[in-house]
């Protein structure tokens, strides 16, 4: 069964001076694109943590957040003086460039509320909070945080496979659909062309015209399309059940899908053809849309 590009997974490690939480979010992309948001993560520990998670979810946009809450006991954080008055200096330069001249006139504890939330200022000891000792037990967290986005993506899998596998039935019935009205098309053809030739008086000789009729006809022939784009149909769901991640090759499908679609319009000459071509651009462009999220 497929997998979407979409998932999350949370999971917790228990340390001896607090709860380690490990949240992990993807959503579709063309690559495996593993951003790390945090500066707990020890950086001998960093490449070990990108291949497994680049093993693990093998593409998309992934975004990796650690966070700590310490123990009652471990104390009051400290604040880095030091860093917070760069950061207001920063923020009074910024004022005089954008010139926002009330800066000075704002209530003191919304100031120092903002200069608390800016990063590294409240002081977390985070070199100490994830040591070898306590590694087997956030190394576990991460991949229990992993199996749960394979989780996840499993089902929104099974939830995408539902939504396209049922356009591209929609699609082959729709040429079914199509295939109706050829008879009736070829007869309102020969009609416009013996109502032209009425017209413009011209005397039609018979064997001529059937003649004429028939290399007309051929011009307007979608027989071709409609064998190929059966095929493309084929295809798509041999590749979507017997591949462990179609999804590239899925948008190959698509495209060659929509060639035929398209040559088949070109070609309708009939208004009940036309109608059944828009529907199958729009169910295919729905399509489109759903498998770039599956892996």
């Amino acid at each position: 069964m497929i997998k979407s590009m979409t998932g999350y997974g949370k999971a917790e490690a228990l340390l001896d001076n607090g709860k380690l939480t490990i949240e992990i979010r993807s959503v579709n992309g063309k690559t495996s694109d593993i951003n790390i948001k945090s500066s707990l993560l020890p950086k001998d520990k960093e490449m070990e943590v990108r291949k497994r998670i680049a093993d693990t979810l093998v593409r998309g946009s992934i975004d990796m957040f650690i966070n700590w809450e310490p123990n009652a006991s471990e104390g009051p954080k400290e604040v880095n003086l030091s860093l917070a008055a760069e950061y207001w200096k920063q923020i009074q330069a910024l004022a005089g460039t954008v010139g926002a001249k009330r800066l000075n006139k704002l209530n003191p504890n919304m100031l120092i509320g903002i200069l608390l939330r800016m990063p590294d200022v409240v002081d977390l000891k985070k070199t100490d909070i994830i040591t070898p000792d306590n590694w087997p037990l956030v190394s576990k967290a991460i991949d229990d945080a992993l199996e749960a986005v394979l989780n996840f993506r499993a089902t929104e899998g099974e939830a995408l496979y539902r939504d396209v596998t049922s356009r591209v039935q929609i699609i082959l019935d729709l040429y079914d659909r199509i295939e109706e009205f050829e008879p009736e098309r070829i007869a309102a053809t020969r009609e416009k062309l013996l109502k032209a030739a009425e017209e413009l008086k011209v005397k039609v000789n018979e064997e001529r015209f059937e003649q004429e009729m028939v290399f007309y006809l051929e011009k307007l022939d979608i027989n071709e399309e409609r064998v190929r784009l059966r095929q493309h149909c084929k295809y798509f769901m041999e590749t979507i059940d017997g591949e462990p991640y179609p999804g590239k090759k899925l948008g190959f499908i698509i495209q060659e899908m929509g060639r035929e679609i398209n040559t088949t319009g070109s070609k309708a000459n009939h208004a009940g053809i036309q109608q059944c071509v828009v529907k199958m651009k729009d169910e295919l462009e729905k399509i489109r849309e759903q498998s770039m999220n599956i892996l």
